[in-house]
């Protein structure tokens, strides 16, 4: 768990988002808390509760990159699910346990690569003894494996072609469903797991090169604990795990409606014990829920918050406001974050030869017009940004192979030029932009 104090979670957000500064304090707060209360004695800790999170905001401004930075910061087992996926159970879709699940899946993955650093070294001389292996026999002399070893490290034999034991895929394991098996389901059974975890390996024929990472990988799960993994990710999950929730005003059942509202509440009822704490099952053991954190996010332009049920909102009890972006809000993505837009299609024009470079007056006008255009037609955010871009890049984009060498100059009369009259005709706004 990360020990960054509320303000430096904040700074490093904004690295990467921008505005939403509300926002942003109640998530950096929410982080510390969790790490504070790590630090409490074993009675209070059980006691102190996540505060889950409600963010309301239009599309496109941040919500989901700020839960996405905000787990990575805190390197926490993080899981973003859309509510519409889920129905209550009679209905078509999927179980609301399989939230945790999947987020068991995720710890465990984060785990074994923070494992994989400590043994790195251990697993690469293992790799290596197996391709000398193949390349001049088990029982070769000392002298010879030495001679080899040199010329294995120097890079000189990476083109040569050995037979090597490679764990088998499991993409070709048959996959089941168990129908009606609430709570112990598992979706998905794969047939391996039911006859034991023993893997399976095969001969391949591959060349040095293309082996050694295979090997380096096949050799450090040899090396690492699995159950041990197993255990830490699932405490990971119980104190660290973040979920966020995206779309939640979709299933919101509004006054006077009925019909398919009805799955809509449940589906809230069903998310309801996963908020408040239950215990779900999963192939790795029990989880229980009571600490992991529930952002929800919706934009709620039909529905209102107070459309969920009473108990849902009682257990997302920080609101959080999003507020629509404004021109200068674009012009600052476009320039100020670590990897902006910007940034993004000059890197990718200098894979062609082409130096391509926007004047600052190019920049306020792609802003906006994105910014025009949002309010005109349909709020979606900054997503409106990367519409904009492509559609002024687009000739450079085509003809790119074809002027390397050369330097093109983005201005703000370039950008009118391209996207100018689209912006101001409304009708052909909705359909190209």
């Amino acid at each position: 768990m990360s020990d960054l104090s509320p303000r430096e979670i904040v700074s490093e957000l904004d690295r990467y988002i921008v505005g939403q500064a509300e926002a942003k304090r109640a998530v950096a707060i929410a982080l510390r808390n969790r790490w504070r209360r790590l630090r409490l004695s074993s009675p209070m800790r059980e006691e102190v509760m996540p505060k889950n999170i409600l963010m309301i905001g239009p599309t496109g401004c941040g919500k989901t990159e700020i839960a996405r930075r905000l787990a990575r910061l805190a390197g926490a087992p993080f899981l973003k699910v859309e509510a519409t996926k889920f129905t209550e159970v009679g209905y078509v879709g999927r179980d609301v346990e399989q939230i945790v699940r999947d987020l068991i899946e995720v710890a465990i993955g984060l785990v074994k690569s923070r494992k994989r650093k400590d043994i790195e070294a251990k697993a690469e001389l293992a790799a290596e003894e197996r391709v000398l292996d193949a390349l001049v026999g088990v029982n070769s002399s000392l002298a010879t494996r030495e001679a080899f070893r040199r010329r294995l490290r120097a890079g000189e034999l990476d083109g040569k072609e050995i037979e090597v034991e490679l764990p088998q895929s499991s993409s070709g394991v048959p996959m089941f469903e168990l129908p009606n098996m609430p709570g112990a389901s598992i979706g998905a059974i794969n047939i391996a797991d039911i006859f034991g975890k023993s893997q399976r390996t095969k001969p391949k024929r591959t060349t040095v090169g293309e082996a050694h990472e295979p090997l380096v990988a096949a050799e450090a799960e040899k090396l690492l604990d699995q159950e041990a993994i197993v255990r830490e990710a699932i405490s990971e999950v119980e104190s660290n795990g973040i979920v966020f929730l995206d779309e939640i005003d979709k299933i919101c059942g509004r006054d006077g409606r009925s019909g398919a509202d009805v799955s809509r509440e449940g589906v809230q009822r069903d998310l309801l014990p996963l908020i408040e704490g239950t215990t779900v099952a999963t192939k790795h053991g029990a989880i229980k829920t009571d600490h992991i954190l529930f952002v929800a996010s919706g934009a709620f332009h039909i529905s209102r918050p107070s459309d969920l049920l009473p108990e849902l909102q009682g257990r997302l009890p920080i609101r959080v406001e999003l507020k629509s972006l404004t021109e200068e809000d674009f012009r600052r993505i476009l320039t100020d974050t670590e990897a902006s837009l910007v940034k993004q299609y000059v890197a990718l024009m200098g894979t062609e030869g082409i130096a391509l470079e926007f004047s600052d007056d190019a920049v306020s006008a792609i802003a906006r017009i994105a910014a025009r255009v949002n309010g005109s037609v349909e709020n979606i955010g900054a997503r409106r940004l990367q519409t904009v871009m492509e559609r002024v890049l687009d000739e450079v984009s085509f003809t790119a192979t074809d002027r390397s060498g050369e330097k093109v100059r983005i201005d703000a009369a370039f950008v009118e030029r391209h996207v100018g009259d689209l912006a101001d005709n409304a009708d052909l706004s909705r359909f190209i932009l």
